[in-house]
């Protein structure tokens, strides 16, 4: 059974569409990257399974428990960390790990240990005296992490967690979040930080304008926005007269002639062709250079193109927003 799922899940304003016919199901221990431009419905969907927002209508189910009617019962197994967090002024971060652990109904000595085991985790025990004003933005991130772990939950909504954060921040919290991977928490993060939720998640989800476009692994993301085989190609000088006759080769669907990123031949930068093969197509790759070495070309470079999650992300969205 899927620990996370919604089917036909929709919210609207008034007749602007948040979301549209959301299906998702995500598995006990999955860290799930969900992907999409601004406004696309990542964190209406977020705060829909937080239990902070009704749909309109379809059905969220967490754990076999719906939203919306099973609130009280589900509230104990999520732990939900907002893109930005709040605290009380002059509040040191050990009182506010405490304030929290007393609302979760725990106490006493267990309430001790609890405290101290999230700040262990999170790397967070030698700020435990200061003011949680004070702390920098990567620390109330892995803060905010430290206070959803508290009740020990099944599963964990995280949006934009790397927001805002430098670097260092950001390696620090994808540390963390593979550690909580590890402990089988199902985990949602959304992030805009693609080359880092393909390291960390096992699987994406792609939504764009309130719809979901694609739902599985990095990998099938990848197969799914390669429609053709693109191979980048560099010859020393008459690059246009290459690229008339490479448009001849048989399954070539389409040549582009790239300035600005070639090699550079004699201290000038050439051009790169792409060349884009119909999806599926027989053909050789060995046939490119051999074609261009046999008409007199002298070729500089001959790679295929690598797709990646940023690529398949901008292969597969038009950048639209609800």
């Amino acid at each position: 059974m899927a620990m996370i799922e919604t089917i036909n899940l929709t919210k609207k304003y008034g007749e602007f569409i948040a979301l549209d016919n959301l299906n998702l199901a995500i598995n006990p221990g999955d860290c799930f990257g969900f992907i999409g431009p601004n406004g696309a419905g990542k964190t209406t969907t977020i705060k829909i399974l937080a239990t902070l927002l009704k749909p309109s209508s379809g059905q969220a189910m967490i754990d076999g428990l719906t939203v919306g009617y099973q609130n009280r019962v589900i509230r104990p197994i999520i732990g939900y960390v907002p893109d930005f967090m709040g605290a009380y002024a002059d509040m040191v971060v050990v009182e506010y790990l405490e304030f929290f652990a007393a609302c979760y109904g725990i106490h006493g000595n267990n309430r001790r240990k609890v405290v101290k085991d999230v700040l262990d985790l999170t790397d967070l025990n030698y700020k435990a005296t200061a003011e949680v004003n004070s702390l920098s933005r990567g620390m109330q991130q892995r803060l905010s992490v430290a206070r959803v772990l508290l009740h020990d939950p099944k599963v964990l909504l995280m949006d934009e967690p790397a927001s805002g954060l430098d670097p260092r921040a950001r390696v620090e919290m994808r540390e963390l979040l593979k550690e909580l991977k590890r402990m089988g928490k199902t985990i949602i993060i959304s992030s805009h930080i693609l080359p880092e939720l393909a390291e960390m998640c096992n699987v994406v989800g792609i939504i764009e304008r309130g719809q979901l476009l694609f739902s599985g692994t990095v990998g099938e993301a990848v197969r799914r926005a390669k429609m053709g085989q693109v191979v980048q190609v560099a010859v020393a000088a008459r690059w246009q007269q290459a690229a008339e006759l490479l448009a001849k080769v048989p399954g070539v669907v389409k040549i582009e002639i790239i300035e600005g990123n070639g090699p550079v031949v004699a201290g000038a930068q050439v051009p790169m062709l792409h060349v884009t093969f119909e999806h599926g197509g027989k053909f050789e790759l060995s046939d490119i250079p051999n074609i261009l070495v046999n008409h007199g070309y002298r070729m500089i470079q001959f790679a295929e193109e690598s797709v990646n999650l940023e690529t398949a992300f901008m292969r597969l969205t038009k950048g639209l927003v609800a």
